[in-house]
């Protein structure tokens, strides 16, 4: 991918990309409704992965924000959060919907999702990861509520909104515009996202 080129994220579709140590990442909510689930990989050893569980434990808190270095199963940064003009709501808590998850949601046939679309993304990239880790959502409104329950709301972001990240060792990061079309967290009407680096 040439750098500064913006690429689409197609609707229900998966992207992947190289990332240089120290470059940036910045992730547009084309549309302001779409969650897009976000992984990163040590581009050396993809093994190593942006990993959510390992990530509350440091932040000591759910939701990750500007300012949060993001880390691995390894405990090391993998990526620095620098800007979000959003209001901030995202989501570490919940795993990527595969094909399984949809048949629970009552679906007879194939439905497209963001475990399918993140192995699709890495393969075309040339990568062949072993697993596929919990995703960062990015725009998920997702909230603990009373009792521990956890909500399942519309995205609060707006059109145009963003998230920049640095790269904090070389990576490969990959996206999913969530095909999420049962419950409303996309507003039931998945659209694609763009991201750009930088």
């Amino acid at each position: 991918m040439a750098k500064r080129e913006l690429v689409t994220i197609p609707a229900r579709q998966g992207k992947a990309a190289f990332v240089k140590k120290g470059q940036r990442i910045k992730v547009i909510n084309t549309h302001g409704t779409q969650v897009v689930d976000t992984w990163a990989f040590n581009a050396g050893d993809l093994r190593e992965f942006l990993s959510m569980e390992h990530l509350r434990v440091s932040l000591g808190r759910y939701r990750a924000k500007k300012g949060d270095a993001l880390i691995t199963n390894r405990r090391r940064p993998i990526l620095k959060w620098l800007e979000d003009s959003s209001p901030g709501v995202h989501d570490t808590l919940m795993a990527a919907c595969d094909r399984y998850r949809y048949e629970l949601l009552g679906c007879k046939s194939y439905h497209r999702n963001c475990n399918d679309n993140m192995w699709e993304a890495m393969v075309e990239a040339g990568c062949h990861p072993s697993e596929t880790p919990a995703p960062l959502n990015l725009w998920q409104n997702t909230p603990i509520e009373a009792g521990g329950k956890i909500g399942q709301y519309p995205a609060v972001s707006k059109r145009g909104d963003h998230v920049l990240f640095r790269a904090e060792m070389d990576l490969m990061i990959c996206f999913s515009a969530c095909p999420q079309d049962i419950l409303p967290i996309n507003s039931n009407n998945p659209k694609s996202a763009q991201f750009t680096i930088i």
